[in-house]
């Protein structure tokens, strides 16, 4: 019967299913577009001739990392008019850091498209070249090179040292009470010298039109809306992880969910990244 042989194909599919996400997510930086990219998968998966396919894992990450190459072509032309800093879809981790921080998303997004998918899938998901020959179309050899030429472009973005986990929601929850309340002085001394903010607005809400460098730039912008903040509020959901950084999801004045996170070196906050557009935050409501 039809009902059961749908039942049957999801039954075979949904176990893999967040781990398709994992791989469509991280080439796409779009919570949207990679459970676009799975479901597309999906269909295929049911349109398949089930007795061909040796290894239905490997049949359906090949599909959805070949669906994600073409979606990047778009999505590339995209971000050529995108207002402001891009930054990808925030995802919130209550129980444990994520493989792939957000510095290492924003370092990919300068890859070419292959190499993202090369090295995600050999260096974040351990499969062998042979395998990764097979997804991309490329030979061993060849995806190789990609890995290694995507490894010396991203290397900078590797977290150096690892923060013990409490200690960096510590952080984050002093960093929302300073920046909310206006105590510049406490904000001040968990500043690192070269610290930067990036606000992700889409041009959907207000944000900086581009990133903020240094110490004085990133304190007098949390003066103005720390003044802001006093006049119209800004209330904490909760103290998360956002990308495998320490944050905080806010609700802010207009009605809006927020993201913070919290990139941290050597005790001090290094980078804020800030998310506001709706569009990128529909998935956390």
């Amino acid at each position: 019967m039809p009902n059961e042989q749908s039942e049957d194909t999801a039954a075979g599919f949904n176990p893999l299913r967040p781990k398709l996400m994992r791989i469509a997510y991280r080439m796409l930086g779009s919570v949207a577009d990679a459970e676009d990219m799975v479901q597309e998968a999906f269909i295929r998966w049911m349109r398949a001739d089930r007795n061909e396919v040796r290894e239905p894992e490997a049949f359906l990450r090949r599909t959805v990392t070949r669906l994600c190459l073409d979606q990047l072509k778009s999505a590339r032309r995209q971000r050529e008019t995108y207002v402001g800093p891009w930054l990808p879809d925030p995802v919130v981790e209550e129980d444990k850091e994520e493989d792939v921080t957000l510095p290492l998303m924003l370092a990919l997004e300068r890859l070419s498209p292959l190499e993202r998918a090369a090295f995600l899938l050999h260096d974040v998901f351990g499969l062998a070249f042979e395998e990764v020959a097979a997804t991309i179309e490329r030979d061993p050899a060849a995806c190789r090179q990609l890995a290694a030429r995507a490894r010396k472009h991203i290397r900078e973005a590797r977290p150096r040292f690892h923060m013990e986990r409490k200690r960096g929601l510590d952080i984050a929850e002093a960093f929302f009470v300073a920046s909310r309340s206006g105590d510049m002085k406490a904000l001040g001394a968990m500043l690192a010298a070269d610290v930067s903010l990036h606000a992700d607005g889409g041009g959907k809400r207000p944000a900086a039109l581009a990133p903020m460098f240094g110490f004085d730039a990133v304190m007098e912008a949390h003066e103005r809306v720390a003044a802001w903040f006093r006049v119209n509020g800004s209330q904490l959901i909760r103290i998360v992880f956002v990308n495998g950084l320490p944050g905080f999801i806010t609700l802010e004045a207009d009605g809006e969910l927020q993201t913070t996170a919290l990139d941290i070196e050597d005790g001090k906050v290094a980078a804020i990244y800030v998310v506001r557009n709706p569009d990128k935050l529909k998935h956390l409501h």
